[in-house]
């Protein structure tokens, strides 16, 4: 399974390098244009906030970025599967850890690689920087050194210190414990749990478990030198020694028998067939080793149909992903300002995951992946993309958190705190992910028409790779191989399917259908050969309206309007037949769509209520509830002007025809986006700000699209083709390899 998302080196190099090297940068969050925003940013006006803090040094978290701000350290000792790289090559993994912070909590990090092995330096730096964080994450430090540092900086700093690869992994292993045994019916208190692996992680796991009910001597703790019993002394260390049970248990083998729970931290095949045999009825494994588990899931069920079975891979049910943990832990710790995150908090972090868990999963959730989730022996662990876990998990963090006396600053107001929770949650993220957990779920064949382009070329590479579908390329074989041999990706060629009008078998088919359909429009025989036969967008939409595809991608190599034009002589795509073009904007975490940017040259006022009523679908089917309004430079009325007449009408054609999605105008773009001002007309029938806006002309819309790339940073999605029979996608001559898999993968999803 794992096979089906194949990522090379190539791939990864160029994700690191391209656009620019790393994967963070620095933003300024204050004005900086004039000389008086400098004067106050810096000298002179920098010295008060300075005074402040000398005078009150809690008045750090008011001036400065310290309230929100995370270290992620580490030396890169013990470097993912790696082992020991150093300081230096662990720096790409560190910088991993402070986006997934900002993507999922909004939590602003920092990496540093400290390259030293002493733990009592390390200790001392990271005591040195602690003036400058809110809160430290430990990552990537091997044991037992992990242990000493942890506890020395727990004693002697006031801000939280949270090693993840122990405490991470705990945390969710806790949550889905908590489901597997609600399933079962057991109580934590009762059960035998072995867990194998006495690393950090492990070691961490089997306090949690028991900080949570579970009795010492039911916990049976294995490493390779077999079980940590009472009066072993090969192998051990303060750590181990605080897990040594009475037992005359010796071996995992002998562990096993009988045991209710087992927890892997360990290598793959670590579990036997015998060992799963022997376990009691409804066992629950916890099969964590990474990349590949102790058990994986087929053979468990294949011995134990009635186990629970939990992984840390993400192409199996019950990953145990460490990302649905620090970020919100720290979300919630940072928030109360906690000198700590202590047991009780992780405790609380575990219990809403589970949880939620047992929640009715959310309709953009079931349509990302696929299929419906619901709480069961398949679902016991929430998925990282849902988008509750933001204003779920941080305020049962933050409780705990105040309820045990670490919080300098508790929240008052714990019902405006989840609201404002769930505006730090980007939607575009969210969307991107679902549309690509989509795609890989359908499977499509996906017809690449640009060949000779090696933009193209790479998303087609990277639909493959990614486990999206299969990648049907149109072009000459030889052009092909050598146009990737040259971008260094020469072994993609043997994986992707080539296809032209001189290797495939159904050119006669292809030519009957174009005549049918063109011969009353003044093409003979020889016209229709040449266009079947040479032109590559015609050639790729009779593929695919004869289902030789499932969707198409072009446009990369030719203007939009003439592609069309070529996508016209096979399928029904002109503002007659109902075809719309729709570009999504993402930009500063808002997701805003803007029609028609493609088909209309001038609609009228029923155009104008087709094209809002084919972008709300497409909102829709991006997992948007679609709020449209019609704009215009005037609002409701005013100016008079004969050009703002159709937007003005075009409400009261959907009026007429029922239409279930809000919708309003005409306004100006301020009044469609901005809420404080929308406020100024209460009689606006939009409940928020406006994520659809119908725009009067293809060209105002041209403009539109294009300013907010150049200058507002946005990223653009489209032109999203909408109303035509086949999944068809456009993309402009500007894309990049990421913009062309995006609009495969829309494609992939029948969006529009």
């Amino acid at each position: 399974m794992a096979g089906n998302n194949k990522i090379t080196r190539e791939d990864a190099l160029a994700y690191h390098l391209e656009p620019t090297p790393g994967k963070l940068t620095v933003n300024a969050s204050t004005p900086m244009s004039t000389q008086r925003d400098l004067s106050l940013a810096y000298s002179p006006g920098v010295a008060v906030p300075c005074e402040a803090i000398a005078e009150n040094p809690e008045t750090a978290y008011d001036y400065t970025t310290k309230g929100n701000l995370v270290a992620v350290v580490s030396n890169g000792s013990a470097v993912l599967g790696l082992g020991n790289l150093g300081a230096l090559a662990s720096k790409p993994v560190m910088e991993g850890k402070s986006v997934l912070f900002k993507r999922f909590a909004d939590v602003n990090s920092i990496d540093i690689e400290l390259d030293t092995e002493d733990p009592d330096a390390i200790i001392q730096a990271v005591k040195l920087m602690g003036p400058t964080f809110g809160g430290i994450n430990l990552e990537d430090i091997k044991a037992p050194e992990c242990f000493i540092i942890e506890q020395r900086l727990k004693k002697e700093m006031d801000i939280p210190v949270f090693h993840d690869d122990q405490h991470g992994t705990a945390v969710i292993t806790a949550a889905g414990l908590l489901n597997a045994l609600h399933i079962t019916g057991k109580k934590i208190e009762d059960c035998r749990i072995v867990l194998n692996g006495a690393g950090a992680a492990g070691i961490a796991c089997i306090e949690l478990v028991k900080a949570m009910g579970a009795k010492h001597d039911n916990c049976i703790v294995c490493d390779t030198k077999g079980v940590i019993y009472q009066g072993r002394t090969e192998g051990m260390n303060q750590w181990k020694s605080a897990h040594a049970a009475r037992t005359d248990l010796r071996t995992l083998t002998e562990a096993m028998k009988g045991a209710d729970v087992f927890l892997g931290v360990s290598v793959k095949g670590a579990v036997t067939a015998e060992m799963l045999q022997s376990m009691a009825d409804d066992p629950v494994i916890f099969a964590m080793a990474n990349p590949d588990p102790e058990i994986t899931p087929e053979e468990a069920h294949a011995i134990r149909p009635d186990a629970i079975v939990a992984t840390g891979r993400s192409d199996y049910p019950n990953q145990v992903n460490n990302v649905l943990g620090f970020p919100y832990l720290f979300r919630g710790a940072l928030d109360i300002r906690a000198r700590a995150i202590n047991d009780e908090m992780k405790i609380a972090c575990a219990q809403a995951l589970a949880e939620l868990a047992r929640e009715d999963v959310p309709d953009e959730v079931a349509l990302a992946y696929g299929r419906k989730l619901s709480f069961g022996r398949d679902y016991i662990i929430p998925t990282p993309f849902d988008p509750r876990l933001i204003h779920t998990v941080p305020p049962a963090v933050a409780r705990a958190g105040m309820d045990t006396g670490v919080a300098r600053k508790p929240i008052v107001d714990m019902a405006g705190y989840e609201q404002s929770l769930r505006a730090r949650m980007d939607p575009t993220a969210s969307m991107l992910q679902g549309m690509f957990a989509r795609a890989k779920g359908t499977q499509a064949r996906m017809i690449f028409a640009e060949g000779d382009d090696i933009r193209v070329l790479r998303a087609a590479v990277t639909y493959q790779r990614s486990g999206l579908g299969k990648a049907l390329v149109v072009g000459r074989e030889d052009d092909v191989r050598e146009r990737l041999e040259a971008a260094g990706i020469g072994d993609a060629y043997r994986e992707l399917e080539i296809v032209n009008a001189r290797n495939t078998r159904h050119l006669d088919s292809y030519k009957e259908l174009l005549y049918t359909r063109l011969q009353r429009k003044g093409y003979d025989r020889s016209d229709v050969h040449r266009l079947a036969a040479r032109d590559r967008h015609v050639f790729s939409s009779l593929m695919l309206a004869h289902g030789h595809g499932d969707g198409l991608v072009t446009g990369a190599t030719r203007k939009s309007a003439h592609v069309l034009g070529l996508i016209n002589t096979v399928f029904d795509a002109t503002a007659e037949d109902g075809a719309v073009g729709v570009t999504a904007l993402l930009v500063k975490g808002r997701i805003v769509l803007i029609a028609d940017t493609l088909v209309h040259e001038w609609p009228s006022q029923t155009d104008l209520a087709d094209i809002a009523t084919r972008a709300a679908g497409t909102a829709r089917s991006l997992g948007l509830e679609p709020r449209v309004a019609f704009v215009s430079f005037s609002t409701f009325g005013y100016p008079v002007s004969e050009r703002a007449t159709k937007m003005h009408e075009a409400p009261r054609v959907l009026d007429e025809r029922g239409a279930d999605f809000e919708y309003d105008g005409e306004m100006t773009v301020d009044v469609a986006l901005d809420p404080d001002i929308m406020e100024q007309y209460p009689f606006c029938r939009l409940t928020g700000p406006a994520n659809v806006l119908v725009v009067p002309a293809r060209h105002s819309a041209s403009i539109s699209v294009k300013l907010m790339q150049q200058l507002g940073d946005a990223t653009v999605i489209g032109p999203i083709l909408s109303g035509v029979g086949k999944p068809i996608q456009l993309c402009s001559a500007t894309s990049t390899a990421n913009d062309i898999l995006n609009m495969a993968v829309l494609a992939a999803c029948k969006v529009g």
